[in-house]
């Protein structure tokens, strides 16, 4: 079966998109620590992120510095944060969280609500300020 994350690049579940390539996809955490946290995955499914091909954890990183670059842009921060965290989603994945302290980036039981609008506005202002 197909890992959620698989689901959303395949289209069949929906996702607040930031930044998007052949081979990899960059959308809006739907639980959040901050506003603009976003995930960075590769589109080929492997659970594990040191099991990915070397060439695609390269790749993944290379994607994941231009989000990050775009998002600092986009969400006033001090830096991104990156954290490799979660086993809930059998999918490689990074995690990119705006931070103005390493509380931010550290409390991740806090989880933010935000409405639809509130997602749909800022993957749209972090998406303007990302170039590929």
């Amino acid at each position: 079966m197909s890992s959620l994350f698989t689901r959303i690049v395949q289209g069949e579940i929906p996702a607040y998109k930031v930044a998007e390539d052949d081979n990899y996809l960059a959308f809006l955490d739907i639980f959040p620590v901050v506003k603009g946290h976003v995930l960075v995955i590769p589109k080929t499914e492997v659970d594990y992120l040191f099991d990915l091909d070397d060439d695609v954890f390269i790749g993944l990183q290379l994607f994941a510095k231009k989000v990050a670059a775009g998002l600092k842009k986009a969400i006033p921060c001090q830096k991104v944060g990156v954290m490799v965290l979660g086993l809930e989603v059998p999918h490689a994945h990074i995690h990119l969280v705006p931070m103005q302290s390493e509380a931010d980036l550290l409390n991740f039981s806090n989880k933010k609500k935000f409405t639809p609008e509130e997602f749909t506005e800022t993957a749209a202002l972090i998406a303007q300020h990302i170039s590929l």
